[in-house]
């Protein structure tokens, strides 16, 4: 990180338990040099083991992960990050509005035979990233799992979960593969408006349907990180912590940038 990058992160962070006298020992290596490692790691691709000598020792580096995707660590330090940015975005920071999609990925040899399956539609064989993103393309919310588990399926604990978590989402747009049952359980369910935005009958070739194109985005953004362009990750949940984490790196680069005054 830049140290611009750095005066925006060191606020948002989650105050370890010894620094609130609630036990625990202080961390030998330093917070930044701890999350510029997990960010080179994200960022470019590397194996854990092949974690250079600038940086603390990797299994205090995969620790750190694995502490912090345990206890929701990231997605507290991922969802302060995209609060400030909506707020420099001049937007509410609790979102009313998102779309969803999915994203199906290669699996590589490490990811067993219980968390991948073969999608028939894409013809790959690994996982899907199951997304809802806010309509500034920020994460709201992600599931993976086989990838022959269909869009609704997962969708249907997507959806909870988003709305639990953002309690003021009222309307979600989708593309024609969430079509069925999920409309009325959405609104039933959860109040919430699933609208389908489909390609009319007579377009052809590729069309820039509305909205839909918000989520697409998101998914070029995170498979312009390495680690993610492969699902390398034996448990679904390092995988969508993984997610979070390529996230985190665009907002904080994001909020590093000198922001324009006005006239």
């Amino acid at each position: 990180m830049t140290d611009a990058e750095w005066a925006v992160v060191r606020p948002l962070l989650p105050v370890p338990r010894w620094m609130r006298g609630r036990g625990g020992q202080p961390e030998a290596y330093c917070h930044r040099a701890i999350l510029d490692a997990v960010r080179y790691l994200v960022d470019n691709g590397i194996k854990w083991r092949a974690m250079p000598a600038d940086f603390p020792p990797w299994d205090r580096v995969y620790a750190f992960f694995r502490r912090w995707r345990g206890h929701g660590l990231v997605w507290e330090f991922h969802d302060r990050l995209r609060a400030q940015v909506r707020a420099r975005a001049g937007r509410d920071t609790q979102p009313t509005a998102g779309v969803i999609d999915s994203q199906s990925v290669k699996a590589d040899a490490v990811v067993g035979a219980d968390s991948r399956g073969f999608d028939g539609g894409k013809l790959i064989n690994g996982r899907k990233r199951h997304l809802v993103v806010d309509t500034l393309g920020l994460l709201l919310g992600v599931l993976v799992t086989a990838a022959d588990v269909g869009d609704r399926t997962a969708a249907q604990v997507l959806i909870r979960q988003a709305a639990d978590a953002h309690h003021r989402l009222e309307l979600l747009w989708a593309d024609g593969g969430y079509t069925g049952s999920l409309v009325e359980y959405s609104l039933a369910t959860l109040a919430l408006v699933l609208q389908i935005v489909k390609r009319s009958d007579g377009q052809k070739g590729f069309v820039v349907l509305p909205k839909r194109w918000i989520v697409e985005r998101t998914n070029a953004w995170l498979m312009r990180t390495r680690r993610l362009a492969r699902d390398y990750e034996r448990r679904t949940t390092s995988a969508e912590a993984m997610v979070y984490w390529s996230m985190i790196l665009l907002m904080t680069r994001r909020l590093a940038r000198p922001h324009p005054q006005p006239a």
